[in-house]
């Protein structure tokens, strides 16, 4: 199965000590390549995610899949120290909702 590098997930930071833009793959936290500008990283970058790809596939070793294209059901289970579920309970039921719409919204504000 061939997997596509572009549909990996990127990030690129600028790093002061190393003066150049440094560039991740999140599917692939050991990876890392730098570059003069952003463009230039995330070239790199997905040039070394390529690499590694081929090399998965030659081996036959698993190749994650990216980010973008999983399935996800929607479903997080949290666990929390009793005092924080406690305040939790209160807070939702002086804004008159459940929990999970409490933390929900939380969550998508910020």
């Amino acid at each position: 199965m061939s997997h596509d590098e572009k549909k990996y997930t990127y990030r690129i930071e600028w790093s002061e000590a190393d003066q150049a833009h440094i560039a991740h793959c999140l599917e692939f936290p050991s990876l890392a390549a730098h570059g003069v500008t952003p463009e230039n990283a995330l070239k790199e970058i997905e040039f070394v995610v390529a690499e590694s790809i081929r090399w998965l596939e030659e081996e036959q070793d698993v190749v994650p899949e990216p980010l973008g294209t999983r399935r996800y059901k929607g479903n997080i289970s949290l666990r929390v120290p009793p005092d924080v579920h406690r305040r939790l309970a209160i807070l939702s039921a002086e804004q008159g909702v459940s929990i999970n719409q409490l933390v929900l919204s939380r969550l998508q504000a910020g």
